[in-house]
């Protein structure tokens, strides 16, 4: 057994039972965002959150302890994602990376934005060219700091 098998049970779970993550985070009490990126692996639910997630998906006593063990974070199967809709955010990343930086340290200095102290909301953007994706990211600003 390992949270790997697990992530696969939900999705799997998910698929036939025809759940959407939105539902499941309503259940759960937190965002879409977080919850999704929860049952895919990359965040660590408490004992509440993971019995929740346990009782939708059928997970097993030993199934739901995964959910709560620190997961390892950002392992995609390649270097350079192979994905479409991931790759659009490494493509994404390599075009505006410096960009971002760039601005970043004009507005606050030199430093960083947290993907710990972080949030995100995804939404549709009805657009009469074709809908569009809106991905706002909220992370808090950390500043290097001399020692």
């Amino acid at each position: 057994m390992s949270r790997i098998e697990v992530t696969e049970k939900i999705v799997a779970t998910k698929v036939s039972q025809g759940l959407k993550w939105s539902d499941v985070a309503e259940q759960v009490g937190l965002s879409k965002e977080w919850v999704t990126a929860g049952c895919l692996g990359q965040m660590q639910f408490n004992a509440e959150q993971a019995g929740v997630i346990a009782k939708i998906f059928g997970l097993t006593e030993e199934e739901k302890k995964w959910l709560m063990v620190v997961p390892y974070k950002g392992s995609l199967p390649t270097s350079v994602p192979t994905d479409p809709v991931i790759y659009r955010f490494y493509e994404l990343v390599n075009v505006y990376g410096t960009t971002f930086k760039e601005l970043i340290h004009e507005e606050f200095g030199d430093g960083i934005m947290s993907a710990i102290d972080f949030r995100m909301d995804l939404k549709r953007e009805a657009n009469p060219n074709g809908d569009r994706v809106n991905i706002t990211m909220s992370g808090k600003y950390l500043p290097y700091k001399s020692y």
